[in-house]
């Protein structure tokens, strides 16, 4: 009976410590919020270099995951400075198009920077969820060169690309 006694004790001083803390719980959230909050414009900031709008040609590369596999077509494309690219999801998503950021140029990873809108992550475009999505970069003042991207979600399933600017 002694130990039923205890239980019941315990219990209720549990169960008032959970009540009491509520107050304090929510205090320390919103006071751990204003933080959070104060420092995510810092770490949603724009690239340093204003995003340069296409001045030539845009192409498309569509996006697609079926039973052939996941892939871009085409896969490989050449453009000319200042051409945009138009990604478009066809099916098997999400998909999105990255960059690794170890392999590019200063230059070219800046120009990259500024001119994908809506990223992710660093040089990864925006997740596209539902077919006909798009998603467009300018490839204006990125320097010649060849430049290989790839799906972040479909990386493991060899989804890559290559652009190489002229």
């Amino acid at each position: 009976m002694r130990f039923l006694g205890f239980a019941v004790v315990t219990g209720a001083a549990i169960l008032l410590g959970a009540c009491g803390g509520g107050d304090s719980a929510t205090t320390d959230s919103a006071a751990m919020a204003a933080p959070a909050a104060d420092s995510a414009p810092a770490a949603a900031a724009a690239p340093a270099g204003a995003p340069a709008a296409i001045t030539g040609t845009t192409h498309t590369i569509n996006m697609v995951g079926d039973g052939q596999g996941y892939r871009y077509e085409p896969a490989e494309i050449t453009i000319k400075a200042g051409d945009g690219i138009r990604f478009v999801m066809v099916s098997g998503g999400p998909h999105n198009v990255a960059f690794d950021p170890a392999t590019l140029s200063p230059e070219a990873k800046s120009a990259l920077l500024a001119n994908m809108p809506e990223q992710a992550g660093e040089l990864s475009g925006k997740m596209l969820l539902n077919p006909d999505e798009a998603y467009t970069i300018s490839f204006a003042n990125v320097p010649a060169g060849t430049y290989d991207f790839f799906c972040t979600p479909h990386l493991a399933m060899n989804m890559k690309g290559k652009v190489t600017v002229q």
